[in-house]
């Protein structure tokens, strides 16, 4: 198949990124994660085409104060930290900065907790086939963050979907995860945005209202 020039919306690119992932379907053992709050929309068509329960991964990036989108680390569900040495090291980054950066992520990494699961239980995704799910990826620097959180929760096999991703990054990505399936990967990439005609922003309730949706079909219990 022919990948498109750009998607109409998210739902069109979830339905296309699912065709690229058929050989899960209805498999046992396999959680869709959608990263909040663009990957959600996208990955609750790949698992509602694939037949797979549906969950929702907070990640938030550690930023370095005054270059954000440097990286020092990362905090994520499950109350997983993980932090980037090759960034703290050489910079020496003092201990009470990566606090102070993770004590104000916490406070978001919560609220999002909150507003997307209410008291249902974080998902169990030791030893599973996890797929990873953004509506598109370009620094990586969040995705890394996903990987390396739930390498900690001892996903069994993670396997990273997007529909499109920049050249650079997905070499970087494809070191670290067991699988990168993407649709499309375009030469020049200025940002995820320019390859979808539609690229509003997700809000929390739209997040709650297709949580609940993918719930009706796999609940998220501890059943």
């Amino acid at each position: 198949m022919t990948p498109p020039s750009r998607f109409l919306d998210r739902v069109e690119a979830g339905r296309l990124l699912a065709e690229k992932l058929d050989r899960y379907a209805h498999e046992p053992n396999v959680l869709v994660l959608g990263l909040p709050r663009g990957g959600v929309p996208v990955a609750a068509q790949v698992a509602n085409r694939l037949g797979l329960p549906l969950d929702v991964f907070v990640v938030r990036k550690l930023g370095l104060p005054g270059h954000e989108e440097l990286a020092m680390g990362a905090i994520a569900t499950g109350g997983i930290r993980v932090i980037n040495q090759e960034v703290v090291k050489p910079l020496r980054i003092p201990e009470h900065v990566i606090e102070a950066v993770a004590a104000s992520e916490q406070r978001e990494l919560l609220r999002r907790e909150r507003a997307y699961r209410d008291d249902l239980p974080l998902p169990e995704v030791k030893d599973k086939t996890v797929i990873v799910v953004d509506d598109g990826v370009a620094t990586g620097s969040t995705m890394l963050a996903a990987i390396g959180a739930l390498r900690k929760l001892e996903a069994g096999r993670i396997v990273v979907a997007t529909p499109t991703i920049s050249p650079s990054t997905f070499w970087e990505i494809e070191r670290v995860a067991d699988e990168i399936v993407a649709v499309i990967v375009p030469e020049s990439f200025r940002g995820v945005g320019q390859w979808y005609e539609s690229f509003s922003q997700t809000t929390d309730e739209e997040v709650r209202q297709i949580l609940a949706q993918a719930d009706a079909r796999f609940p998220r219990t501890n059943a």
